[in-house]
C-alpha cells in the first residue's frame, strides 16, 4: 500500500505550458515523485523510465502487477534509438510517418533499460507523443518518462485531470490539467520483434494507416493469462471497466430493451447508443426512458466515438448506475479500438 501524499494541481495552457510549471513537474520527478500529465491519447501517470525507483512507485500508485510493462515516452527517434538493442528500417519509417503521435513501437530493449519497466521481457514499448504539455514535460526532465495511463490498475482511462484526481488522488504528487485529451483512447502498440508487424493493441492510429506505410501486418486479438509476461500494456481480458457492470449489446432496439428491462429491476442504469443521421438526441428514443435511464448517445463515426467513451463511461460511473448497457459498434476495422475497450471492459472478474 502506498503512502498517502498531498496531489497538487496545476492548471497549464494546453497548446504552451508555462515553462516554470514544466521546470516544478520536473524536479517532482527527479526527486522520484510521480506527475501526471496530458498526451493526445489519455493522461498518463508519469516517473523516470530508466529508474528503477521510480518505476516501483508508478506499480505501487496504480495497483498494477510487475510484470505489465510501461511504455517509456520520448521525444524522438534518437531518443528511441538509445533504448532498443537494434533499430529496424521499419521502425524507422513508422516513425516518419506516425510521430510524433499515438503510435507505440515494441523493439528489443538495450541493455541499459531497466527489466522492471519492460516487466521483465526483453522487449521495450515505445512512444514519441504529439501533445504540448507532454512534450514540454519531456524537454524539461531531459530523459525519458514511463508513463501507464493515470488511473487504478483496468479502471477507465482517464481524459480529464478530474479522471486523474478521482483515481489517484492522494497517491501521486502532481496533476498537470492541460484539459481533454484529443483522441481519448490509448495509443496503437505496433510489435517490430518479429519479420512481419503485429498489433498488440489496437488504438489510435488505424490499421489501414499502419499498412499503408509498411505493407502487411498481423492483427489477430491478444489476450494473455494474468500471471503471463506480455510486451505491451493494454493485454489482460479484463481492462478499462467502470465501476457498474458494463454490458455490450447488439442493435440499439435491443440495448434499450435490456436497459429496461435492468431498470425496471430497480437497478440505477446507464446506456449508450450511436447517434445516426435518422435519429434525433431524444425523438428516437421510448417515451419515458430518459427519466429512468442515463442515456447518451455518442456520434456514429469511430474518432468522435473514440474521443468520447471513456468521458460518458465515467460520467455515467459517477451516476453510481449499477449497469451500462452499449450498444454494439460496427464489425469493422476502423471500429476495432472501440471494440476491444468495450470488450475488455464488460470481461467479468
Amino acid at each position: 500500500m502506498t503512502a498517502r501524499v498531498k496531489t497538487r494541481t496545476v492548471v497549464v495552457d494546453a497548446n504552451a505550458p508555462d515553462e516554470a510549471a514544466m521546470r516544478d513537474a520536473a524536479d517532482v520527478l527527479r526527486s522520484g515523485g510521480l506527475v501526471a500529465f496530458p498526451t493526445e491519447t489519455v493522461y498518463g501517470l508519469g516517473g523516470r523510465a530508466l529508474d528503477d525507483a521510480s518505476i516501483g512507485r508508478i506499480f505501487a500508485a496504480k495497483g498494477r502487477p510487475s510484470h505489465h510493462p510501461l511504455i517509456a515516452h520520448v521525444l524522438g527517434e534518437d531518443e528511441a534509438r538509445a533504448l532498443a538493442s537494434t533499430w529496424s528500417d521499419t521502425a524507422a519509417t513508422l516513425v516518419r510517418a506516425f510521430w510524433p503521435g499515438p503510435l507505440t513501437l515494441v523493439v528489443p530493449r538495450a541493455a541499459n533499460v531497466p527489466a522492471a519497466l519492460a516487466g521483465g521481457g526483453p522487449t521495450v514499448a515505445l512512444r514519441a507523443p504529439e501533445n504540448a504539455v507532454a512534450r514540454a514535460l519531456l524537454r524539461a526532465l531531459g530523459e525519458p518518462i514511463a508513463a501507464p495511463s493515470a488511473n487504478r490498475y483496468q479502471t477507465l482511462s482517464p481524459t480529464t485531470a478530474a479522471h486523474v484526481l478521482r483515481s489517484l488522488d492522494g497517491r501521486i504528487d502532481l496533476v498537470l490539467d492541460g484539459g481533454p485529451c484529443a483522441a481519448g483512447i490509448e495509443s496503437t502498440v505496433l510489435d517490430l520483434c518479429g519479420d512481419v508487424p503485429r498489433l498488440l493493441r489496437p488504438g489510435a492510429v488505424d490499421p489501414s494507416a499502419l499498412r499503408r506505410v509498411v505493407g502487411a501486418i498481423e492483427t489477430e486479438s491478444h489476450a494473455v493469462d494474468d500471471d503471463e509476461m506480455r510486451p505491451s500494456p493494454g493485454m489482460d481480458a479484463r481492462h478499462y471497466a467502470p465501476r457498474g457492470e458494463l454490458r455490450v449489446v447488439e442493435g440499439r432496439e435491443r440495448a434499450i430493451a435490456e436497459a429496461q428491462r435492468e431498470a425496471q429491476t430497480g437497478n440505477a442504469v446507464g446506456l449508450v447508443l450511436r447517434r445516426n443521421a435518422a435519429s434525433s438526441e431524444v425523438a428516437s428514443l421510448p417515451a419515458g426512458l430518459a427519466a429512468t435511464v442515463i442515456v447518451e448517445q455518442l456520434e456514429d463515426d469511430p474518432v468522435a466515438y473514440a474521443r468520447a467513451i471513456f468521458a460518458v463511461l465515467h460520467g455515467i460511473d459517477d451516476r453510481n448506475a449499477e449497469v451500462i448497457v452499449v450498444e454494439a459498434v460496427p464489425d469493422d476495422e476502423a471500429w476495432w479500438a472501440v471494440a476491444d475497450r468495450l470488450e475488455r471492459g464488460s470481461t467479468p472478474h
